[in-house]
C-alpha cells in the first residue's frame, strides 16, 4: 500500500509572530532555534525575512 503524502497546511503570519521574527533577527538568534520556537520551517522563516527585508541566520 502506498504511503499517503503529507498535506501542506499554510498558516498566515500573525502580527505577534512578525514582531518576534524581527526581534530574533536583531538578537541574531540561530534559525534552527527560531524554527523550533515558532513551529515553522527554516525555509518559511527565511522567505518571510527576505520579504520583510530583514537579515536572518547570522553565523558567529
Amino acid at each position: 500500500m502506498a504511503k499517503k503524502a503529507k498535506k501542506i497546511v499554510r498558516r498566515d503570519w500573525t502580527p505577534t509572530e512578525l514582531r518576534s521574527l524581527k526581534k530574533h533577527s536583531k538578537d541574531r538568534t540561530p534559525v534552527a532555534k527560531i524554527s523550533k520556537e515558532m513551529k515553522r520551517t527554516v525555509g518559511a522563516l527565511r522567505q518571510k525575512a527576505l520579504n520583510l527585508g530583514i537579515g536572518l541566520g547570522h553565523q558567529r
